[in-house]
């Protein structure tokens, strides 16, 4: 049982990646967001990112605005999935 809910989390959380990163490619594409999977991506990925664009703001580059929070997005999430798959693997024993 626990190594279904191990890999089930895995999944969801590969997901979710996987949303993350088309939905970063997707602002490159201007108008992109006002597609309907531009909307779907916005809305399950926003929650997670603008609290980084809060803290972290654009740099100015070459008369446009780079965004960096991201890219510490990214990492927060690595470190948050490490730290999910620590408990999982303490609350059940379980090393895979």
């Amino acid at each position: 049982m626990e190594f279904y809910l191990f890999n089930l989390i895995r999944w969801i959380l590969n997901i979710y990646y996987y949303i993350l990163i088309a939905r970063i490619l997707m602002s490159w594409v201007p108008g992109m967001e006002r597609t309907p999977i531009g909307g779907i991506l916005y809305r399950l990925t926003e929650p997670y990112l603008s609290p980084f664009r809060r803290i972290i703001p654009p740099i100015s580059f070459g008369g446009m605005g780079l965004d960096l929070s991201p890219i510490v997005a990214f990492l927060a999430y690595s470190f948050l999935e490490g730290g999910i798959f620590t408990v999982l693997r303490s609350l059940f024993h379980w090393v895979g």
